[in-house]
């Protein structure tokens, strides 16, 4: 059970808070796109068996999005850890994480990676082809992040760039297709998630300039980072209002566009080039109550459209 407990810390497994919202969002959104069984099934069956037989088939895929999720980013998430263990042995604020540790070895934590990766993969055959053929794309991308560091500034966007294919990937085990909507939903993970990065990394300004490793706060400075972090913000707030207007949502979206939009304001109210002693406040609660209060209320928006 401690060994258990050590690789969900190993991954930061509550850190799923943040794109899991989103990729319900792409889920819920594909619904109303879903023809595939009642074309199959609609002359053979009534409308009572229709429902008992497309109910499971809904609940199904969405338990294989969520296995997905939680696979793709632990490989990600784990292999970021492994890689990287070196320099947070050097990091008196990543020392005590669990390779550097000694609490999880490296050789566990790579083949913790595998493990996941294969598991996100064979689950991806289970949903449908297009998924499983852009399944080792995906992966590429998530696991590439942890290389970025080392030679670009621009890895804030890269990880915006492997958490954003959760709203069009759960779109896409629904419908198998893609489209508009998920995409500015997605562009507004993007933009929300380096922008967030870019505060935390502000964290190893000074660490990362010594051991030549790249970020946008080591590249720039600290108080040009943040502006960098607020024009982010300001193009996914941007995204969210695009997607509101262009999904022609009920009431409650704009309920919770506003929260969404509030805690990014209210997270650079907190940090400030020179007092970062509330960076785990805007990285974790603000970030956390956004993504978790606008996914809530978009779901309830689309459950009153729908009628569902």
């Amino acid at each position: 059970m401690s060994t258990f407990k050590n690789y969900l810390s190993l991954i930061k497994f509550s850190h799923t808070i943040f794109a899991m919202p989103f990729a319900m969002i792409g889920f819920f959104i594909a619904l109303p796109q879903l023809t595939l069984p009642k074309e199959a099934l609609e002359h053979a069956l009534g409308e009572a068996s229709m429902r008992r037989l497309v109910s499971p088939f809904i609940l199904g895929k969405l338990v294989l999005v969520i296995i997905c999720m939680i696979t793709a980013r632990s490989a990600a998430m784990a292999f970021n850890r492994y890689l990287d263990r070196r320099f947070d042995a050097l990091n008196p604020r990543t020392a005590i994480r669990e390779i550097p540790a000694g609490i999880v070895s490296a050789k566990g934590g790579l083949l913790f990676t595998v493990i996941c990766s294969l598991l996100f993969m064979t689950t991806t055959y289970f949903i449908n082809s297009l998924c499983f053929y852009l399944s080792p794309i995906a992966l590429f991308v998530v696991l590439f992040y942890s290389y970025t560091k080392r030679f670009t500034a621009l890895c804030h966007l890269v990880l915006g760039i492997g958490l954003s294919l959760a709203p069009i990937g759960a779109y896409l085990a629904v419908t198998g297709s893609f489209a508009l909507l998920p995409i500015i939903f997605s562009l507004a993970v993007v933009f929300w998630v380096s922008g967030f990065d870019i505060i935390y990394a502000m964290q190893d300004t000074e660490f990362d300039q010594r051991n030549q490793l790249y970020s946008i706060p080591s590249k720039l400075g600290k108080k040009r980072a943040l502006r960098v972090s607020e024009l982010l913000h300001l193009l996914s707030s941007a995204c969210i209002i695009v997607g509101g207007f262009w999904g022609l949502f009920h009431w409650l979206y704009w309920l919770g566009a506003l929260v969404f939009i509030g805690m990014l304001v209210y997270q650079h109210t907190l940090v400030k080039p020179n007092d970062l002693s509330k960076v785990n406040i805007a990285f974790m609660t603000a970030n956390g109550i956004a993504s978790m209060v606008f996914g809530i209320l978009v779901l309830a928006s689309l459950f009153l459209q729908y009628g569902w």
